[in-house]
């Protein structure tokens, strides 16, 4: 993944689809996150985020396949921390996952980890990238440092 000019990467690697690399995945990510200059209890909400994503990535975009990975990329920049994640799976809009704070809804899993992902971080961004897959980006401010 291409990074914008002032960007530093702080990580980029492959995880094979398993349940294990989310552990190994959120591990890396708050590393990233604790030398960017997030206290503990931010660091406490990336790691919820990136968990939510990387499940996501696994059971619902590339399914288990042993043959798929999932791409992790993190960078910081001008205050930015971006982390973006991205499965090899068939992709999916952002607009068809069914809002659940809706009445008809709330006892529905579907929908939640991005709800929670949005809950946690600055923002959320989620695209369908060809020729097959999902990216998605999240994003949170790092503090000045006084």
């Amino acid at each position: 993944m291409p990074l914008a000019p002032g960007d530093e990467e702080l990580l980029e690697q492959d995880f094979p689809s398993t349940l294990e690399s989310v552990d190994a995945a959120e591990s890396r990510i708050l590393e990233a996150a604790a030398k960017a200059g997030f206290d503990e209890d931010e660091q406490h909400r990336i790691g919820m985020a990136v968990r939510e994503c990387m499940v996501n990535a696994v059971v619902h975009g590339n399914r288990y396949n042993r043959n798929k990975h999932v791409h992790v990329a993190v960078s910081v920049s001008n205050n930015v921390f971006r982390i973006r994640i991205r499965d090899e799976g068939e992709g999916f809009e952002l607009e068809e996952v069914p809002d659940p704070l809706h009445e008809n809804n709330l006892l529905r899993h579907s929908g939640r980890g991005l709800f929670l992902m949005g809950a946690f971080m600055d923002d959320l961004k989620v695209r369908k990238v060809e020729p097959h897959g999902t990216e998605v980006t999240l994003v949170k401010h790092v503090a000045p440092q006084e």
